[in-house]
């Protein structure tokens, strides 16, 4: 036994002195700091462009020794989003030692392109949801995403470079001192400018205004050619890693309980579920009870089902919700279907937890305008509700937060994953050849210098959930003074920008829209065939398209509905 007792302490030593290193990655353009919706830059054309998005992934990290051998860390990829001010990724369990260059590849080595997308954590890098950089359905990572507006002939219009595919896989070393004899910190910065203009400039006249990294894409290639050079390490310092947030631990939980089965299709990414309010049946039951109780109005009229009938994937028929007293709300109601993948909610994202999103209905004297403290006493006095409570929480307090965890709870059950595509996809249903057309033109971008004339649907609404779950003006007429993610977030950059619904069981959900303006889905169609209204918020993926939009034959866009309607689950879609 003694040669495994001197291994396990060894390991464990080695363990115990490994190393941490800090990705510091600040995004610049030349030497300023890289400005989001910013109309500054120009190429070397002098074409002005703005950036909207910018986001990536690494992998393939090793550090070389002064010896010139080179330490793998084969397990390590990074997600960095400019938007979501993602910047740092912590390599760790490194060998303690003097290194002189770090290397690394932007994208992910073939056999994670190609891996099941929904085996990751939520947190994961490589989780779809939390990156939005998956083709699902078309298989592999975008590695990187660079999306904005240029001035075309004194008009806005959109580009969007998306680099994917393995032979796009592009090393990157640099050189670089880190002493890791202790944690330390390398600052890096990658420069957007040289990016667009070194070795190979780029420019919208020249190279055209998007790319999906086709072999013999020549944009695509440029990109590949100047993303080593973009990349500069700035110095390396020690570092300190911030102590791990503790956990945050179940709220007034029940002793006693039953664990609540979320199943789930297996193509579905893993959800991020609230650590803090785990699913149990207990209170899973209680949030639906409280769903369909009408007392939880003021005047006891409504309930939350009122305006999310689970007979139409809990969404409204009406164009505008009705609360209380007839009083006619702003905004269309949006279906509860697969919130438990979404972390922003309304339709401008104005609330970030589900316990909060379902308190404001609750009190809105517009919508179902209770007091709480009055409501709270109303159901206390329910026998039903006095043991219910007891049995969801140890407590067995009734109290808002209990009242909003048992929603929450429900609510996150509520899964639409299982539609005749589904079906077809696990080879148990076959698509007609028109569904088959609305699908190949649903996944198919509108780029013409690749002599593709698709309805480029999927980069918003991509991937097993059918939505992006991000804020995009997709072009709607103004017909109000609703300016959407701009009323949560003050920023002029957001006007007009709306939470993109999932397309699951959307023949249930009708009408469209935050204000529900379209009944049909042949309205909604023929919109995005256009023309689109160009103004400076419009999505990239959309302003690149010609002003007169898609023009998609009448034969396609009925190909693109009969898809559509696919997308809805048996049943009541539920």
């Amino acid at each position: 036994m003694k040669p495994i007792i001197t291994i396990l302490l060894l390991s464990f030593a080695a363990t115990l002195h490994a190393a941490n290193l800090q990705l510091e990655i600040s995004h610049i353009h030349s030497a300023a700091p890289l400005f989001l919706e910013s109309q500054r830059y120009k190429t070397k054309a002098s074409e002005s462009y703005a950036l909207t998005r910018l986001s990536y992934l690494l992998s393939g990290f090793a550090l070389q020794t002064a010896s010139g051998e080179w330490i793998e860390l084969p397990n390590e990829v990074a997600y960095f989003d400019a938007r979501k001010r993602l910047q740092s990724h912590l390599l760790s369990n490194v060998d303690p030692s003097q290194y002189t260059a770090l290397r690394f590849n932007l994208g992910v080595d073939k056999r994670r392109n190609h891996s099941d997308p929904a085996q990751y954590p939520p947190d994961h890098p490589l989780n779809p949801n939390h990156n939005q950089l998956h083709w699902t359905w078309q298989d592999g990572y975008i590695f990187l995403a660079l999306e904005g507006r240029y001035v075309k002939e004194k008009q806005q219009t959109g580009f969007v470079f998306h680099l994917a595919n393995d032979w796009n896989l592009t090393p990157i070393t640099l050189p670089a001192q880190i002493d890791l004899r202790h944690n330390a910190a390398i600052e890096i910065s990658f420069d957007l400018n040289k990016l667009f203009t070194f070795p190979q400039p780029i420019t919208f006249a020249d190279d055209g205004d998007s790319t999906h990294s086709d072999r013999d894409d020549a944009l695509a290639a440029k990109l590949a050619s100047n993303i080593p050079y973009a990349f500069q390490a700035d110095r390396a310092l020690s570092f300190a890693p911030k102590r791990k947030t503790k956990p945050l631990s179940p709220i007034d939980f029940p002793q006693s309980h039953t664990p609540y089965a979320f199943n789930l299709n297996k193509t579905f990414p893993i959800p991020d579920l609230p650590p803090d309010n785990p699913l149990i049946q207990e209170r899973v039951d209680l949030g639906e009870k409280l769903f369909f109780d009408p007392r939880l109005s003021f005047d006891n009229t409504i309930s939350c089902a009122s305006c999310h009938d689970p007979k139409l994937s809990f969404s409204d028929p009406r164009k505008l919700s009705v609360g209380i007293q007839n009083k006619t709300t702003s905004r269309h109601s949006m279906p509860l279907v697969n919130l438990a993948w979404k972390d922003e909610f309304f339709w401008d994202g104005r609330v970030s937890s589900l316990r909060e999103q379902v308190i404001h209905p609750l009190t809105d004297p517009t919508e179902m305008g209770s007091d709480l403290d009055a409501l709270l006493k109303e159901i206390a006095d329910d026998p039903n509700y006095k043991s219910a409570f007891p049995k969801a929480f140890a407590s067995g307090e009734i109290s808002a937060l209990n009242l909003s965890l048992a929603l929450e709870s429900f609510i996150l059950t509520i899964v639409a994953d299982d539609s005749r595509f589904d079906q077809a996809m696990r080879g148990e249903a076959r698509l007609t050849e028109q569904e088959r057309r609305g699908f190949e033109l649903f996944m198919t971008e509108y780029e013409p210098r690749s002599k593709r004339f698709g309805a480029d649907c999927f980069h918003c609404h991509g991937g097993a959930l059918f939505t992006d779950n991000q804020f995009h003006d997709n072009g709607l007429q103004i017909l109000d003074a609703d300016l959407g993610r701009a009323h949560a977030t003050g920023e002029k950059s957001d006007e007009r920008k709306f939470s993109t619904p999932t397309l699951r069981n959307l023949t249930l959900t009708a009408p469209y829209m935050h204000d529900g303006r379209f009944a049909t889905l042949e309205e909604v169609v023929a919109h995005y065939a256009g023309p689109i209204e160009k103004r400076d918020t419009l999505d990239p993926n959309l302003a690149k398209h010609p002003a007169s939009g898609l023009q998609l034959s009448p034969s396609d866009q009925a190909a693109l509905v009969a898809f559509l309607k696919t997308l809805t689950d048996p049943e009541d879609g539920l």
